[in-house]
């Protein structure tokens, strides 16, 4: 969906900038720049539970996210 962001709507993994990654619960700096550096290496996500294969980001992690982003 390309509408205008709302509050209510999921961080595209894809193409998030760092500053959306943050907003993620968990999600500091160093990680952000982590998915960042994951994308920039392996091309663009195909599902998110390849977030799991980004260094730090664990069951735990994932589970916080998985409803709050998308591909």
């Amino acid at each position: 969906d390309s509408s205008s962001a709302s509050s209510g709507s999921l961080v595209n993994i894809n193409t998030a900038e760092l500053a959306e990654l943050i907003s993620l619960p968990g999600i500091g700096p160093a990680i952000g720049q982590r998915i960042l550096d994951w994308r920039e290496l392996n091309g663009e996500f195909t599902s998110i539970d390849e977030l799991m294969e980004v260094s730090r980001i664990g069951p735990a992690t994932f589970a916080n996210i998985e409803a709050l982003v998308t591909i």
